[in-house]
């Protein structure tokens, strides 16, 4: 490890370069979304195939991260984020390239792998650069890549389709990543926080690193606060994916508009919610907690039981205008929980384990989120209609809500770290 101290400026710069690298992760991820209804009609397929692209990305994404997890608490996580960086960016550029629906499947599958390994360690590394006081506010101006990266997806996926097709969409966005993995892999870092080691855990633990990988997973089984906070937001990330992979194409069907409009709709509205939800949510965190254990909890729960109404809206307003204020003032409460409920993550486990207990958050987050719910919507949506499928993602809000408030009284019980 590189022994020069670690600047004020250079903490900066270490946060600047991550959030760029996330928003490129969300752009490469989310342009698939922009030019859906343009695949559909290329390659002639149903709904449910269209959904099955979206979580083609998400199984391998969720399926490869807990062996990311493991391998980012022993080996280089620069080198890891930024061997993923290489790979999800060169899949969404061979996006382009694919000739038909199996290819394409293929494509996406790998940019889930490239993912999976920058996302089981990235937190962490931002964690470690700032102290544990600043980490909701920290981690919510990471994680305000998500919709600022989401909504860029949208935009480029919606303009580069509509005027060249959605092949050159996904050349042109994914070959800038390859511009910042050498950065990235040069990264210094600070020590993994704190001195606690996989011995605070509790219980006999063996020598060998297999044997310490399966005693740390095993532990993460027995921590309420960990299991609830995960379950939570897996009710969250089912309602999310939903709402962000089908609204463009239900502004398309249901409002008449076309790609390039629908998409630079939905982007501008995500971009701005997100961004405003987002650090209103790292802001409020970080004031609720320094006054209860529950304080972030709180927030994201509260979130969560504001947006749902507003999410019913949006789906259900007559015109077009009523729908994008909905979306709006939805948008808003979701990514109010983002900084909130990674910086519990931190919190509650080890600083040694942290990449593990990333990937197994990632895991069943996706697992029982939006692997599962494109494919889901879409097979409603072929049966019933696109408008009465998108109810579900309300329903899914309320149980969120419901979790965080237990997981709160996890939290009382519990220990946090730093």
């Amino acid at each position: 490890m590189d022994s020069r101290p670690i600047t004020f400026f250079y903490r900066r710069y270490a946060l600047g370069l991550l959030l760029t690298v996330n928003l490129l992760n969300y752009i490469d991820r989310q342009v698939l979304f922009a030019v859906f209804p343009l695949i559909k009609n290329d390659l002639q397929l149903s709904d449910t195939a269209l959904g099955f692209l979206g979580s083609a990305f998400m199984l391998s994404y969720m399926l490869l991260a807990p062996l990311f997890g493991w391998l980012g608490d022993r080996w280089s996580r620069t080198g890891l984020a930024a061997g993923g960086l290489v790979v999800w960016s060169l899949a969404t550029a061979l996006a382009g390239l694919a000739p038909g629906y199996r290819s394409l499947v293929a494509a996406r599958a790998t940019v889930g792998v490239g993912e999976a390994s920058f996302g089981t360690v990235s937190p962490g590394i931002v964690a470690d650069f700032f102290p544990k006081e600043r980490r909701g506010q920290i981690l919510s101006l990471f994680y305000a890549a998500i919709p600022v990266g989401s909504a860029l997806g949208y935009l480029l996926g919606g303009i580069l389709g509509q005027r060249y097709g959605w092949h050159s969409a996904f050349l042109l966005v994914g070959l800038p990543g390859l511009l910042l993995a050498l950065p990235l892999a040069l990264l210094r870092t600070p020590a993994r926080g704190g001195d606690v080691s996989l011995s605070d855990v509790g219980g006999p633990h063996k020598s060998g690193e297999e044997k310490t990988a399966a005693s740390g997973y095993a532990s993460l089984a027995k921590n309420h606060s960990f299991i609830c906070n995960t379950l939570a937001m897996a009710a969250m990330t089912f309602a999310m994916g939903g709402l962000a992979q089908w609204l463009p194409t239900f502004l398309n069907r249901v409002h008449g508009v076309d790609v390039a409009k629908g998409n630079m709709l939905f982007g501008a509205t995500t971009v701005v919610a997100g961004i405003l939800g987002t650090l209103a949510g790292g802001w409020l965190g970080d004031r609720w907690q320094k006054k209860s254990a529950q304080g972030y909890l709180l927030v994201s729960g509260w979130g969560f039981l504001l947006g749902t109404p507003f999410a019913v809206w949006a789906i259900l307003a007559p015109g077009l205008s009523s729908c994008m204020t909905a979306i709006f003032m939805a948008e808003f409460f979701l990514f109010l929980n983002t900084g909130p409920l990674n910086t519990v993550i931190i919190n509650v486990t080890i600083p040694v384990m942290r990449a593990m207990a990333f990937a197994v958050n990632i895991f069943f987050i996706h697992a029982l989120g939006d692997a599962i719910s494109p494919s889901i919507l879409g097979w409603f949506s072929d049966r019933w209609d696109l408008r009465r499928a998108l109810l579900i993602t309300p329903v899914a809000m309320l149980v969120a809500a419901l979790l965080c408030f237990i997981c709160g009284r996890f939290i009382l019980k519990e220990q946090t770290y730093t």
